[in-house]
């Protein structure tokens, strides 16, 4: 049961990766979000940065679904957890941008806490 619970949540972590990047090509303001004040959606230069990102986000979550098929569940696990250093990277960014808080550790730092969480419960499954 424990690991049909942390391959599901595996499994939403990645394609949330997916929809992230996805979305941030068809709809660059969504990116706003980020955290990231004064990004200006509009600018060409930004959205090249943001499909930067985009690629990062659909990799990552295409990865964590192969992993998801074919690995054992250390090995999901650990690569989760190594994962989970992406969305503490991106909070260290936004908080060194002078990023609210609420951003930074709402977002990307309870992202990469429920990346840490799956991980866990992959390691005791």
């Amino acid at each position: 049961m424990l690991l049909t619970v942390a391959h599901t949540l595996a499994g939403l972590v990645g394609a949330f990766g997916v929809f992230l990047g996805v979305n941030a090509f068809r709809t660059p303001r969504a990116a706003l979000g980020f955290g990231i004040p004064g990004t200006p959606a509009d600018d060409a230069t930004f959205q090249a940065w943001l499909h930067v990102k985009a690629v990062r986000d659909i990799a990552s979550g295409v990865l964590i679904l192969i992993l998801l098929a074919g690995a054992t569940p250390d090995l999901l696990g650990w690569c989760m957890l190594a994962a989970a250093g992406i969305p503490v990277g991106d909070a260290l960014i936004v908080l060194r941008s002078k990023g609210t808080r609420a951003a930074a550790y709402g977002i990307h730092g309870a992202t990469a806490a429920a990346m840490a969480a799956v991980s866990a419960l992959l390691f005791l499954a």
